[in-house]
C-alpha cells in the first residue's frame, strides 16, 4: 500500500505586479491556512516518509509555516520540476520515488495537482473525488491510498481519494 499527499500551496498576494510569479509570496489569509494545515496534520497524527516540493516562494512558505505549527522538523526535497507541472509530470516524478518509502507529500500548484487527483482517482468513487471535480483550492490537502507495493504502479483510476481537507473547512480549535 501506498500512500500520496498533495498538498497546494496556501492562498499567494498578488498585490505586487512587479513579482515573478515564482517569487510570489503569501497573503495573510495564506498564511493562516498554512497554519491551520500544519496543526490539522500534527491533531491527526498524520506523517509521510518522504516530502517533495516546489521551490517556489509560495510553496516554501506554506510548508515552513506548516511544519511550525506541526511542531516538528520536515525534510523537504525540492524540485524544480513540479513548479506548474502538469499532472503527467507529476506523474512520472512519482513514478522515480524509492519504493521503500510508503507515504510521500508533494506540495506544489494548480492545475496539475487537481488533475493528478482527477485522473487517479476514478469519476463516482466518493464524495471527495466530486468535490476535487468542483475545486482543489488553495492550502488544501488530499491524501490518495494505492493498492500497490511500487510507485510506478500509480495508474490512471487505481488510487482511492481517503481524504481531503480544505483549510477554510477546519473547527475552530484547528484555527
Amino acid at each position: 500500500m501506498k500512500k500520496l499527499a498533495l498538498f497546494r500551496h496556501a492562498k499567494s498576494d498578488w498585490s505586487d505586479g512587479a513579482t515573478r510569479d515564482f517569487d510570489r509570496a503569501l497573503n495573510e489569509r495564506g498564511r493562516e491556512a498554512a497554519a491551520s494545515i500544519g496543526r490539522y496534520v500534527k491533531q491527526q497524527s498524520m506523517a509521510c516518509d518522504h516530502i517533495i516540493a516546489s521551490p517556489a516562494i509560495r510553496v516554501t512558505e506554506t510548508l515552513e509555516i506548516a511544519q511550525q505549527a506541526y511542531g516538528k522538523p520536515w525534510q523537504i526535497h525540492w524540485d524544480r520540476r513540479i513548479y506548474l507541472a502538469s499532472s503527467a509530470t507529476l506523474l512520472d516524478l512519482i513514478h522515480q520515488q524509492d519504493d521503500h518509502y510508503q507515504s510521500l507529500l508533494m506540495a506544489g500548484h494548480n492545475p496539475g495537482l487537481e488533475d493528478l487527483i482527477l485522473e487517479t482517482v476514478p469519476l463516482g468513487s466518493n464524495a471527495h473525488r466530486d468535490r476535487v471535480e468542483e475545486k482543489f483550492p488553495t492550502g488544501a490537502l488530499a491524501v490518495i491510498s494505492f493498492d500497490c507495493d511500487h510507485w510506478a504502479d500509480i495508474a490512471n483510476g487505481n488510487g482511492v481519494l481517503e481524504s481531503l481537507i480544505f483549510p477554510r473547512e477546519l473547527p475552530v480549535d484547528i484555527l
